[in-house]
């Protein structure tokens, strides 16, 4: 599988690519038909201290994008988050797939 890190208004972090890497490979052992996966940090001006640090995630498989937006008070948090609804997603789009 392909990740691809974009970074806006935040400087690049290798701690957070492996960290973000490391998740999404336990969903590629789980869901073997993930080919690609586009991972998107951003900081945002919030007025709530519980927020501002987005993590999106696009991830390409047969059939439509899937796709998961968080946002935290610190992007672990929002990587954490926008996984596991991809990961509900994901086990929608299999349990399609079986049934055809």
């Amino acid at each position: 599988m392909n990740i691809n890190f974009e970074y806006d208004d935040v400087k690049a972090s290798n701690r957070l690519e492996i960290m973000a890497a490391e998740k999404l490979e336990k969903l590629l052992d789980k869901y073997d038909f993930i080919v690609r996966s586009d991972v998107f940090f951003k900081k945002e001006n919030t007025s709530s201290p519980e927020s501002g640090m987005v993590c999106n995630i696009r991830l390409s498989a047969p059939g439509p994008r899937l796709f998961a937006q968080s946002s935290s008070d610190s992007f672990e948090a929002a990587i954490a988050s926008s996984i596991e609804d991809l990961k509900r997603q994901l086990e929608r789009r299999k349990a399609k797939m079986q049934s055809h």
